[in-house]
Order: structure tokens, then C-alpha cells, then sequence
């Protein structure tokens, strides 16, 4: 999927889960159960700002 510019969204539970270090299951079950709160659904896909979650990672590590 091409990145566009201003924008670092990334598309769709595998491509979430690589960047969290999850497996596919273990992304779609995150987001179902409210874990992610900022992964988002678009139509059939879900969809996050790399930020937000780079972020939200961050702050929980803390």
C-alpha cells in the first residue's frame, strides 16, 4: 500500500500486528476487546496512525 504523503496511517490487522509485535489473532483480538483504542474501522479494514501507536506503546511502557 502506497504511504501517503502527511499521512503514516497503516491498513488492516497483519500490517497493525507487525509493527506491535503481535500475531494476526493476537492484533484482531486487541482491537475487538478495546485494547487499541486508536486502531479504527474503515468499511471491512481497520486502520492506525503509526504515531498513536508507537505512542501508546511508548506510554505504557513507561
Amino acid at each position: 500500500m502506497e504511504k501517503q504523503e502527511g499521512l503514516d496511517l497503516i491498513w488492516g490487522v497483519e500490517e497493525i500486528g507487525k509493527l506491535i509485535g503481535r500475531n494476526y489473532q493476537q492484533t484482531y483480538h486487541m482491537i475487538r476487546s478495546g485494547k487499541l483504542p486508536m486502531v479504527k474501522q474503515v468499511g471491512e479494514r481497520y486502520v492506525a496512525s503509526r504515531g498513536k501507536l508507537i505512542a501508546f506503546f511508548m506510554e505504557d511502557a513507561a
